[in-house]
């Protein structure tokens, strides 16, 4: 009986502790901040953006040609098992508006708003 019950605290406190990691900057990314972008003077060439916060941190490689977003790439991207990998859809809505002020990907806001403030970061430096 006492093996069961050490058992049990240890699972507890391994699905305790997971769900703490999983949690943790929801609100913050949530909460963060998008100011769009202007393209208006941006020379042609490919520009690095980071953005980090906890999980969330990528560093996004985005390519200006014409004055305008023509690719977006992941440089790195530190990014917890289980969430959905939305990077493309999010890319092409910046591509198709010329913007970071898009809709995110239902279901990965903060992932999504982390690639969103990355390009910002990017772009508006």
């Amino acid at each position: 009986m006492k093996k069961v019950l050490i058992i049990v605290g240890i699972i507890a406190v391994v699905l305790i502790g997971g769900g703490t990691v999983v949690m943790n900057g929801l609100s913050d990314g949530a909460n963060v901040v998008l100011e769009g972008i202007d393209l208006s003077g941006t020379s042609d060439g490919s520009y690095i953006g980071t953005y980090e916060h906890g999980r969330w941190t990528n560093t996004l490689s985005i390519h200006i040609k014409n004055g305008k977003i023509t690719g977006i790439d992941i440089v790195e991207n530190v990014f917890a098992a289980g969430i959905t990998n939305c990077s493309n859809e999010v890319f092409q809505r910046v591509i198709e508006s010329q913007n970071t002020l898009v809709d995110a990907v239902s279901g990965a806001t903060v992932t999504s708003k982390a690639y969103l403030k990355a390009i910002e970061n990017a772009l508006n430096e």
